[in-house]
This record gives structure tokens, C-alpha cells and sequence, in this order.
């Protein structure tokens, strides 16, 4: 279907230039932009997030995971 919409100069060259840089015409970037805002949004998430530092561990693992005895002679403390 054709339409005719007033766009900023500004965001049409945007646009324009993105579109180019993806290799698609400014048609199909302009829908795909319009489908991506109209798709149904997930659920907030909880404004308080858990931040874990990351460690790094640069030891060797005592046990094998796969290896179920020893991993329960170390949980038990039989080393």
C-alpha cells in the first residue's frame, strides 16, 4: 500500500544511510523498524538486579563432575 508521511530531514537521512549500510531498500528498513515497535514487549523486569562479580579460577578442578563418588568424598570432606 502507498502512504505519504512527513519525516524529519534528519532521521530520513538516517535512515537512508542505514538502510544502505544493512543493503536494504529504505522501504524494508522503514517496516522492519515499524515491526520491531509494534511487537509485544516481555514483561518488565525487576528494577532491582543481582550483579555477581566474576572470578576467575585459574586452579585445578579437585574432581571429575562426571565422577559421583568423588565429588561426594570431597562434599563430605574425605579428601
Amino acid at each position: 500500500m502507498k502512504t505519504t508521511i512527513d519525516i524529519e530531514t534528519e532521521l530520513l537521512v538516517e535512515a537512508k544511510s542505514r538502510s544502505a549500510a544493512r543493503g536494504l531498500s529504505l522501504k524494508a528498513f522503514i517496516e522492519e523498524a515499524l515491526r520491531a515497535m509494534m511487537l509485544p514487549r516481555p514483561e518488565k523486569r525487576s528494577r532491582y538486579r543481582m550483579r555477581f562479580p566474576v572470578v576467575e579460577d585459574t586452579a585445578p578442578a579437585a574432581a571429575d563432575p562426571a565422577d559421583r563418588d568423588r565429588l561426594y568424598d570431597l562434599m563430605e570432606g574425605r579428601s
